[in-house]
């Protein structure tokens, strides 16, 4: 008995001991996870909020007593502020209206090549929008000339729906695959029709993710600018293009600022709708349907899987295909490499190979520095991070609410200021690419950190591991595969980046997307065919890069589907 007693005492002590241990590991991993947000906090001042104040600061020194309602009636400010808005409205209806066959087939059809499908819808989100812009300049004046669409709002519109399908089929498809399917067929069992059920069942419960991803949809197109100068026919005028023309084009400085104003306040409402709506959804919680809950097509669903693969064709590949068929028939007629074999001249500056060369490595260079900083803020938010992580968080979304153009002007400004090795450092553009991207990474990684128990992080600091060890060989371990996918999509973006970096780009720091708008905007066939030719090159980038991220996400889906049968 007294030894039982004994070893008693001795557990309840390892474990008191334990406890304490766990609890102090646990408060020091705080400390420095608060600690830590300020390197992303840093990130963003420096890169984010002080050419927006430099960009002020001139605005006031040059307005000569103007005010904001003045200059806004001077570039008729108002009038596209309510274009802006109504193309955007637009843009998010439709596309909506596009992406809701292929959200139904994702959602319910187990379909023998899925991870195609995906690939194929992803796709267009991540092009340049240059490359897009490109792409349906080919189609509209190759396959489709019958329409007599060549340009203007009709081309602008197509051009949107098939950036933005990806945004609605991947947010309404994680909705709607969250659905037990047991409510639906109870609904059925009391006798009401499929169509009843659905309505009844299914679209209250992916209406919020709907809207969510309409509003989404509306906040990119508010700020879209390749697209619009590409297939605008310098007719076409939104906020951000007046922006670029007033800034640019004329150099009037109050102006561009007053319309980047006005568009700020636009698309921080479009952002705080949008989080209204996405708190209401459930897309943000693990999925409850399983691969095993899709049905096999049978019968006549087959038919009408083949109808929607075909429309997913129309909308999503063939802009592509003409793409790739205009690039090797520049003028419609005659077959011809010209385009790719113009790929390497250099005789009027940088080929397309060297600024495809420089894209690749700025944007390796820009996913490193955008994981780093999004996992911070994913863990501020997190790990403890209290209020300097929300904070952090707050401030890592923000570039997203102003216009690419906005913040390449305002880096013009600030660089004027910094010595001259600090303007030519090769970070420069990466750390530029990377901002945009953070919040893409954090978006990935917050989710994926709040599902990993804690228990195992307890398990860890009992047996003694240090918060970094426990950061590394638990948070990391288990997010490994979410975290691969935030890095291939930021450098994804990042070889994309089209606005600010045109900004910043010099003779050696030229990238692809700069390089196709400056053949876009020059005379001559070989040109166009370059232009062609380099925006396919782009293409194939990104799809392999979307590949990846797919194989990575059906091993992670695999992975859990096992789990869940064992």
């Amino acid at each position: 008995m007294a030894e039982r007693m004994a070893r008693d005492r001795q557990t309840v002590s390892m474990t008191e001991s334990g406890s304490s241990r766990s609890g102090s590991a646990r408060s020091g991993s705080s400390r420095a996870v608060r600690a830590a947000t300020a390197v992303p906090a840093g990130f963003v001042v420096v890169l984010f909020a002080w050419p927006l104040i430099a960009l002020v600061r001139r605005a006031l020194t040059d307005d000569h007593g103007a005010g904001a309602s003045e200059l806004l009636a001077r570039t008729h400010g108002w009038h596209l502020l309510g274009v802006t808005l109504a193309q955007a409205a637009a843009s998010a209806v439709l596309s909506v209206v596009v992406a809701a066959p292929l959200v139904w087939l994702l959602s319910t059809v187990h379909l023998r090549g899925g991870a195609l499908l995906r690939i194929l819808v992803t796709v267009p989100f991540v092009l340049p929008t240059v490359v897009v812009g490109v792409a349906f300049r080919a189609l509209l004046t190759g396959p489709l000339d019958f329409l007599g669409i060549r340009g203007g709002w009709p081309a602008i519109l197509l051009a949107h729906i098939f950036l933005n399908v990806a945004v609605v089929v991947r947010v309404v498809t994680a909705a709607w695959r969250q659905i037990d399917p047991r409510t639906v067929e109870a609904a059925r069992t009391l006798g009401a029709t499929p169509l009843r059920a659905f309505i009844d069942v299914v679209v209250p419960r992916i209406l919020p993710a709907t809207a969510a991803a309409a509003t989404l949809v509306f906040l990119f197109c508010s700020t879209s600018f390749g697209v619009i100068v590409i297939l605008g026919d310098g007719t076409a005028r939104t906020l951000e293009t007046e922006i670029y023309q007033q800034a640019i084009g004329y150099f009037r400085i109050p102006e561009a600022v007053a319309l980047s104003v006005l568009q700020i306040i636009v698309v921080a409402c479009a952002l705080l709708l949008a989080r209204v709506v996405a708190g209401r959804s459930t897309i943000s919680r693990p999925p409850v349907l399983g691969r095993e809950h899709r049905r096999r097509p049978r019968g006549a669903v087959r038919v009408v899987v083949l109808v929607v693969l075909a429309w997913a064709v129309v909308w999503l590949l063939l802009p592509l295909i003409a793409l790739a068929v205009r690039s090797v028939r520049p003028d419609g007629r005659a077959w011809s490499a010209a385009g790719y074999r113009a790929l390497a001249d250099d005789t009027y500056g940088p080929s397309a190979l060297d600024a495809l060369r420089y894209s690749l490595t700025s944007a390796l260079a820009a996913m490193v520095l955008a994981v780093v900083i999004g996992l911070l803020v994913a863990l501020g938010v997190t790990r403890g991070g209290g209020l300097p992580g929300r904070v952090t968080a707050v401030l890592a979304v923000l570039p997203l609410g102003v216009s690419a153009v906005t913040l390449g002007f305002g880096y013009l400004l600030v660089i004027g200021t910094l010595p001259t090795a600090a303007v030519q450092s090769p970070l420069v553009i990466p750390a530029v690419q990377a901002l945009l991207a953070v919040p893409v990474v954090a978006g990935v990684m917050i989710p994926a950190l709040n599902q990993v128990p804690g228990r195992l992080r307890d398990a860890a600091r009992t047996l003694g591991a240090g918060p970094w060890w426990v950061l590394i060989s638990v948070d990391l371990r288990l997010t490994a595969r979410s975290l691969g996918a935030a890095a291939g999509f930021s450098f994804v973006m990042a070889v994309g980046e089209f606005g600010a970096t045109s900004f910043l780009a010099r003779a050696d720091t030229t990238t692809l997307p700069v390089l196709i708008g400056s053949l876009m905007s020059r005379p001559g066939a070989v040109n166009l065919a370059t232009a062609m030719a380099a925006s396919v090159l782009l293409v194939v980038v990104s799809a392999a890069v979307i590949a990846a991220i797919e194989v990575i996400g059906e091993g992670r889906n695999g992975r859990a589907d096992t789990d869940a049968d064992d």
